[in-house]
């Protein structure tokens, strides 16, 4: 009889941890046009160092959203490492034409981009804010967050550490001093106009993953008119690279955009970047990777032209 109690009372304990690990309290962090939220997904069991993530979705900002099922199953496989993780609301500037017509005048190709791109990375500044100044109250050390993010997610986290290594407006309202932990852009890219490639103070540890057939998010650059550019991972590695800056590159021959969903399936190696980089053990690694889980498919012949089309 006690050793049926025992079991039952464990089993009890088991189910009420694994619902404990898929709790999560959503918060509003800023007033634009509308509320942004985030949604904060904490561990039953947090790492001691408490260590957090925020993630960005992507969507080619004009959809997307911070609940969706790949959020979701990122949130869970992170939160059962003791991670706690911070999904969040961002303005998709392609969304509503409207709102971009409202700003001040008729936006030409890059004008436009680079306006999706500006107003989702003040929205990430925002967000991280708001963190850091409710650290203790969602348990997280705000010296330890790392961002991540996918496709337009993973551009704007790249250019979130853009910003603040460079001081420019898009990142002002980040708490002085503050640097992420970690940047892991899952197929991104940075948006240079005007000038080169440059980091004024160092940008955080960096994992680059990008596919070298990837049309969407160019896997080197993709120059739109003027003096626009996005500069893929492979660009961005040549630049670290030359300025001696530690960080990691993995690139996937042959594979397009389909890098931009490599989630949970890349959890190990995402975990094992964030704890070197909090280690603050992080030197140059160059990698080709394959993953039986991650093939062609229509994605890695589309091109952002193909993408907007559809």
């Amino acid at each position: 009889m006690r050793i049926k109690i025992f079991i039952a009372a464990t089993i009890l304990l088991l189910c009420s941890l694994s619902m404990m690990a898929q709790e999560k309290t959503t918060y509003p962090f800023v007033e634009r046009d509308s509320t942004l939220y985030l949604d904060v997904h904490r561990p039953a069991i947090a790492r001691p160092d408490k260590a957090a993530v925020l993630s960005v979705f992507g969507g080619g900002f004009i959809v997307g959203k911070r609940d969706d099922n790949y959020q979701t199953a990122l949130a869970d496989s992170l939160v059962k490492r003791g991670f706690t993780v911070i999904n969040i609301d961002y303005r998709l500037g392609l969304k509503d034409s409207v709102m971009v017509a409202s700003h001040s005048r008729l936006l030409d190709a890059d004008d436009l981009f680079q306006y999706c791109i500006d107003i989702a990375t003040e929205d990430c500044a925002a967000a991280i804010a708001w963190v850091v100044t409710h650290a203790e109250e969602i348990n997280v050390d705000p010296s330890r967050i790392a961002l991540t993010g996918s496709s337009a997610g993973a551009i704007t986290v790249l250019q979130l550490d853009y910003c603040r290594a460079n001081g420019l407006p898009q990142s002002s309202v980040l708490p002085e001093g503050w640097k992420p932990a970690a940047v892991i852009p899952y197929s991104g890219g940075v948006m240079c106009r005007k000038r080169d490639l440059k980091y004024d103070t160092p940008p955080a540890p960096t994992l680059l993953l990008h596919g070298t057939k990837d049309k969407i998010v160019a896997y080197k650059s993709f120059g739109l008119p003027f003096h626009a550019k996005l500069l893929g991972s492979k660009t961005i590695d040549k630049k670290m690279n030359k300025h001696g800056i530690p960080h990691w590159f993995i690139r996937f021959e042959g594979i397009g955009h389909e890098v931009a969903s490599w989630f949970p399936g890349s959890v190990d190696l995402f975990c094992a970047f964030v704890d070197q980089a909090l280690a603050g053990r992080i030197s140059s690694l160059d990698a080709t990777m394959s993953d039986s889980e991650l093939k062609p498919t229509r994605w890695t012949d589309m091109s952002l032209l193909e993408l907007y089309k559809k």
